[in-house]
C-alpha cells in the first residue's frame, strides 16, 4: 500500500512532535527501535511513546473532510456520525458547517427522509453497514465519492469475504455497539452466519456451545443481538475463522484465535495439518497502526516512571486500550485536553471503565526529576499532545524550552 502524506489543518499540528517523529523515523527506518523519546526538561522528564497519534486512516478521513467542505460551498454537507472518535476535529468540522446524522451509539440526530441527492454525505473512517449505504444510493447520494472507509478496516472486510467463499463462518472479535464493529459485521454477515464476541471471556463461553456442553438454545439469550439472522449454534460453529475491530488489544484478538483453535484441535481431534478443515488462517487483521501504537505503549513502561498521561476522545477505543496497558504498571491519567490538567496538584481524567470523569489530587509526586511517560490515540492531534506537554512543564522550574528541544530533533 502506498502510504501517501496529507494535507491535515495545520491546527492539528505541532513542531514540536513533527520535529520529534520526523527524527525518529530517519533513525529506525524499520521500525524495530520501540523505546520512548525523551524530553528531558531538567526537573521534569518526559518520555514520549515511539509511535502515537494520527494514524493513516485518520489522516485521510480528516482531509476528505475539510477539502470537501472547502470545494462544495452552498452544499449541505453531512457527517454519517463522528468523523473519528476526536472532540476537536469532530467540534472544527461542525463549525465549518458539517452536520451529524448519527451520533457515536447509531442514534438518528437527522432523519434520512430529510435527505436529497443533492446532499453530501461523508462516510467516516470507521466504514458503514451495508443498509446505510444502500439507503444513501436510493435517495441519489453518491456515497463512494465521499467516502473516507479506512484502507485497513476494508482489509478486515475483504478477509472476511475471502474464508466466507470457502463456507467458514465468522466470528468478529469487537465491541458489539461500534461503528466499526457494526459495519464489519454488516459486510461479514452478508456472505457468511457471523457472530460478535466481546472479548475472552465471551469466547470461552462460546466454546461450550461448540462442545454441546450448553444448550443450544441459550446461545440465542447470551448472544442477543451479536448473531446474524438465520444462525443455527449446531451448523454454523462447525468451522470458522476469527476477525476483529481493527482498533481491539493485538494480544487479546490473538488469545481469542488461540483458544478458539485449540478448542476446535480438541474437540475435533485435529492436527496442525487437519486444522484447516475447521479454522481458518485469518492471521493478523489487526492495522498496522493499533499495532504500532500498542508496541510502543510496551516500549515505554520499560522505563522507571511516576505517572503515565494518555491524551484521546473519551469514546475512542484504540485510546482505551493505551490506557488499559499503562494503567497495569503505573498510575495512569486519561484526558482529552490540556484544559484537564487544572493545576500542579488536580487533574480532571477519565475512568473508562465506568464512564466517568474524575478528579484525582496530588498526581504529581514531590520529587525531582517526576518522569512522565505520554502517548495518544490514533484520532488524537499532535497540537494536542504539545499543549499538554506545555501545561505540565508550567509547573516546574525548567532549564529549557520547547523551541530549545526542538533544536536538539532538526
Amino acid at each position: 500500500m502506498n502510504m501517501k502524506s496529507f494535507d491535515v489543518p495545520i491546527i492539528y499540528r505541532s513542531p514540536l512532535i513533527s520535529a520529534v517523529k520526523k527524527k525518529r523515523k530517519e533513525m529506525d527506518k524499520l521500525k524495530k527501535d520501540f523505546t520512548p523519546t525523551l524530553l528531558d526538561f531538567g526537573p521534569v522528564q518526559l518520555f514520549l511513546a515511539r509511535h502515537f497519534g494520527f494514524c493513516y486512516g485518520v489522516e485521510n478521513a480528516i482531509e476528505i473532510a475539510f477539502r470537501t467542505v472547502s470545494e462544495n460551498p452552498g452544499k449541505r454537507i453531512f457527517l454519517l456520525s463522528e468523523m473519528i472518535h476526536n472532540p476537536q476535529v469532530n467540534a472544527d468540522l461542525q463549525a465549518h458547517g458539517a452536520i451529524f446524522l448519527q451520533d457515536t451509539n447509531g442514534r438518528q440526530l437527522v432523519s434520512f427522509d430529510e435527505l436529497t441527492a443533492d446532499d453530501i454525505v461523508i462516510i467516516p473512517a470507521f466504514g458503514t453497514t451495508l443498509a446505510i449505504d444502500q439507503k444513501l444510493k436510493q435517495i441519489g447520494i453518491q456515497t463512494e465519492k465521499y467516502n473516507t472507509t479506512c484502507p485497513f478496516v476494508e482489509k478486515v472486510w475483504n478477509r472476511s469475504e475471502s474464508i466466507a467463499k470457502k463456507k467458514y463462518s465468522i466470528i468478529i472479535h469487537g465491541k458489539p455497539k461500534h461503528e466499526e464493529t457494526r459495519a464489519t459485521f454488516s459486510h461479514a454477515a452478508q456472505n457468511a452466519p457471523s457472530v460478535v464476541v466481546k472479548d475472552l471471556h465471551q469466547a470461552k463461553q462460546l466454546a461450550r456451545y461448540i462442545t454441546g456442553e450448553k444448550p443450544a438454545s441459550q446461545f440465542y439469550t447470551e448472544f442477543d443481538g451479536q448473531y446474524s439472522a438465520g444462525f443455527d449454534v449446531k451448523r454454523d460453529l462447525l468451522r470458522f475463522g476469527v476477525v476483529n475491530q481493527t482498533t481491539m488489544l493485538a494480544s487479546d484478538t490473538q488469545s481469542i484465535a488461540d483458544f478458539l483453535k485449540q478448542v476446535m484441535i480438541q474437540h475435533y481431534q485435529l492436527s496442525e495439518s487437519t486444522i484447516e478443515e475447521r479454522f481458518a488462517d485469518t492471521r493478523d487483521t489487526l492495522c498496522y497502526a493499533t499495532n504500532d501504537n500498542q508496541t510502543a505503549v510496551s516500549g515505554m513502561l520499560e522505563k522507571e516512571a511516576d505517572l503515565a498521561i494518555v491524551v484521546g476522545g473519551y469514546n475512542s477505543s484504540n485510546t482505551s486500550h493505551l490506557v488499559e496497558l499503562c494503567e497495569e504498571r503505573l498510575p495512569t491519567y486519561f484526558i482529552s485536553s490540556e484544559e484537564k490538567i487544572i493545576s500542579s496538584k488536580d487533574i480532571l481524567h477519565f475512568n473508562f471503565h465506568t464512564k466517568e470523569e474524575i478528579l484525582t489530587t496530588g498526581y504529581l509526586p514531590s520529587k525531582e526529576p517526576v518522569k512522565i511517560l505520554i502517548t495518544s490515540g490514533a484520532s488524537c492531534p499532535d497540537a494536542l499532545v504539545e499543549a499538554v506537554i506545555n501545561k505540565l512543564v508550567r509547573y516546574f522550574p525548567v532549564t529549557a524550552n520547547a523551541g530549545q528541544l526542538i533544536e536538539q530533533f532538526t
